[in-house]
C-alpha cells in the first residue's frame, strides 16, 4: 500500500489527512522548502521526476523552491503572440469540457459545479454555454503560468480551503476542486473577451504566488506567476463562441483522456466574434 493510499482510502490515513490538509501545515513545509537546510532534497528530487536541468537556469539554487519554481531559459517555451492563437497558460495535462447551465463537471474522478468552484460569485453565469479548460500539472512539470490574453485584469479573489493532491487518488474520495484553496481573476481581454484563469493549491502548495494581484495592464504570454511545491491545477473558463479548441484536445477529453501541453502553445483559435463586436462599436 503506497503512503496515498493510506491517507486516502483507511480510517487512519483520513484522520492523518484532516492534519496534513490544514493550510497551516502546508505554509510550515512551505518555509521549510525555503530554507537552505531543504537543499538535500533536490538532486533526488530532479532524478525521481526525469527533470532535464540543461534546459533551465540552474546554476545558484539555494533551496529546494528554487529547483521547483526554476527558470526556463529564453526561448524555450515561446509563447504564440499572434492574434488568432489560444494559448495554454502552462505545461500540464489539459481536458477540456463544455459548459452549460448548472453543468457539474467532472474531472477524473471528482465532480463540481462552477457556482461552487467560484464560491457562489455570480460572475459564473457569463460563462453558461461557454467552454472549461482544466491543465493539471505533475511535479515534474514547469511551474510558472502566464496569460492566456492581453487586456486588464481585475483584482485576483482568493478563497481559503484544504489543501489535497490532486492525484486520481485523491479526486476518488474528496471533491478536491471545491475544497482545495484557489485563486481567481477575471481579464477583460483584447481577443477572448471576459475570462477567467484560476490556480487552485495542492498539498504541500501552501502558496499561489501570483506577481500582480491587484488590478491592472497585462500582456499575452507574460508570466502570471509560480506555485511552489506540489502537483497544481490552472482552471480557464471562456465566454461562449469566443474560441475554438483545436480537435486533438476535444476528442480526447470526450474519451476521458488528457492531452499534455506546454506554456505558451497554441491549442485553439480565437474566434472573430469578440473582435468583430469590437469594430463595430
Amino acid at each position: 500500500m503506497t503512503a496515498l493510499e493510506f491517507l486516502y482510502r483507511t480510517v487512519p490515513g483520513r484522520a492523518c489527512l484532516k492534519i496534513l490538509t490544514r493550510p497551516g501545515l502546508s505554509r510550515a513545509a512551505g518555509r521549510f522548502l525555503d530554507t537552505r537546510a531543504s537543499k538535500f532534497l533536490i538532486a533526488p528530487f530532479v532524478k525521481s521526476a526525469g527533470i532535464d536541468l540543461t534546459e533551465f537556469d540552474a546554476d545558484n539554487f539555494t533551496c529546494f523552491n528554487d529547483c521547483f519554481t526554476r527558470k526556463i531559459k529564453p526561448g524555450l517555451r515561446p509563447a504564440d503572440l499572434s492574434p488568432g492563437a489560444l494559448i495554454s497558460p502552462c505545461d500540464g495535462l489539459l481536458s477540456v469540457y463544455k459548459i452549460d447551465r448548472d453543468t457539474v463537471l467532472p474531472v477524473k474522478q471528482s465532480r463540481f459545479t462552477l457556482p461552487a468552484l467560484l464560491d457562489n460569485d455570480p460572475v459564473w453565469r457569463e460563462f453558461a454555454g461557454g467552454t472549461a479548460l482544466v491543465f493539471r500539472l505533475c511535479v515534474e512539470n514547469y511551474h510558472r503560468y502566464c496569460y492566456m490574453d492581453s487586456g486588464v485584469k481585475n483584482d485576483d479573489v482568493f478563497i481559503p480551503g484544504r489543501l489535497h493532491t490532486v492525484r486520481p487518488i485523491a479526486l476518488e474520495t474528496v471533491p478536491v476542486y471545491t475544497e482545495n484553496s484557489r485563486e481567481y481573476t477575471v481579464i477583460d481581454g483584447e481577443h477572448l473577451g471576459s475570462f477567467v484563469q484560476m490556480e487552485v493549491g495542492a498539498l504541500l502548495v501552501g502558496r499561489i504566488s501570483n506577481h500582480l494581484t491587484g488590478s491592472g495592464r497585462v500582456e499575452k504570454g507574460a508570466e502570471k506567476g509560480t506555485f511552489l511545491y506540489g502537483g497544481s491545477t490552472i482552471i480557464a473558463l471562456l465566454s461562449e463562441n469566443t474560441a475554438k479548441i483545436d480537435d486533438i484536445y476535444t476528442e480526447n477529453s470526450s474519451k476521458g483522456m488528457e492531452t499534455p501541453v506546454k506554456y505558451g502553445q497554441k491549442i485553439g483559435k480565437i474566434t472573430e466574434i469578440f473582435n468583430e463586436r469590437e469594430r463595430i462599436k
